[in-house]
């Protein structure tokens, strides 16, 4: 009895491998480029030619384009004071995540102890419930009336109220907690890849703790470094509902501002204006940040 591969006609070789070489590779990049084009590259279009319109309060936009919420955007001191604001608050975001999350990636890298399950359980534990309801479990901490100031003058330490919410103090309690998640897991696979024998190396070599840290493991953890501040960056000046829920009317930053000249007011073109000048300034910062982080990782290859 013949076989089914025997009554098939031969394939030739050549014309096998060009197919698989050539279609291959394209179709697996069509998903992504679909995706892409469609939620990014498409409203961010969108937004750019909104940007350009003339504003109306009747409609989206009137008839026509104009500079002129270009011009408003980056010629008015209080919306240029605005974006300095919000990039700050981003930078000192990723800062304090990443001086508080380093120290519990790095014993979650190295312990050996049954509870890390636990541990890990307690990370990502914050993820599993809404930024709304954790920014108002904050609004519950420091309240005038919430539990800080409340304790704090019972025990007679105070006799008036701790400033600890609508202001910028506030808000950066609420996004640290917030994305401090993942900074930790942007370090974790870092610290995870690096192997333990370089670090026993360096201290048989007559090395300090110190020394250990400083000129092994840091600059080995540069990519998670990197990749972790990064993203809490972008998150933390795009963020809404925390600045609103902590810091009021008092802290305004970009992305509040967005939406109130959106909503509020029905300026859409100025509000896509200072929607793009937010993400070009943001890609600018994470440009000089990605250009400072390469050297270090290029000097430690």
């Amino acid at each position: 009895m013949r076989s089914l591969a025997g009554e098939l006609p031969a394939v030739p070789r050549g014309t096998q491998a060009r197919r698989t070489g050539v279609l291959s590779p394209v179709m697996l990049v069509i998903p992504a480029a679909a995706l892409i084009l469609v939620f990014l590259f498409i409203p961010y279009i969108n937004i750019l030619v909104i940007s350009v319109r003339v504003s109306s309060t009747s409609a989206p936009y009137a008839p026509g384009f104009t500079l002129a919420n270009f011009q408003r955007a980056l010629g008015d001191s209080l919306y240029l004071g605005i974006l300095a604001r919000t990039l700050m608050i981003g930078l000192a975001t990723s800062l304090i995540c990443l001086v508080l999350g380093f120290p519990v990636a790095f014993y979650l890298a190295r312990t050996a102890t049954r509870f890390r399950g636990v541990l890990y359980a307690c990370i990502l534990s914050p993820l599993l419930v809404g930024v709304v309801i954790r920014c108002y479990g904050w609004v519950i901490i420091l309240a005038n009336t919430g539990l800080i100031n409340t304790s704090l003058r019972d025990a007679g330490v105070i006799k008036g109220n701790l400033p600890l919410m609508y202001n910028v103090f506030g808000v950066l309690v609420g996004m640290v907690h917030v994305y401090l998640p993942f900074m930790i897991l942007s370090l974790l696979s870092a610290l995870q890849s690096i192997d333990p024998s370089l670090e026993d190396a360096a201290r048989s070599l007559g090395a300090s703790e110190r020394t250990v840290y400083t000129r092994v493991v840091l600059p080995l953890t540069m990519p998670g470094i990197q990749s972790g501040t990064i993203l809490v960056f972008v998150l933390a000046i795009s963020s809404y509902v925390t600045p609103v829920v902590l810091g009021g009317s008092r802290v305004e930053l970009m992305a509040p501002l967005v939406v109130q000249q959106l909503i509020e007011t029905f300026l859409w073109p100025f509000g896509a204006a200072l929607a793009l000048v937010l993400a070009i300034s943001g890609a600018l910062a994470i440009w000089v940040w990605t250009r400072l982080t390469l050297r270090v990782m290029q000097g430690v290859e």
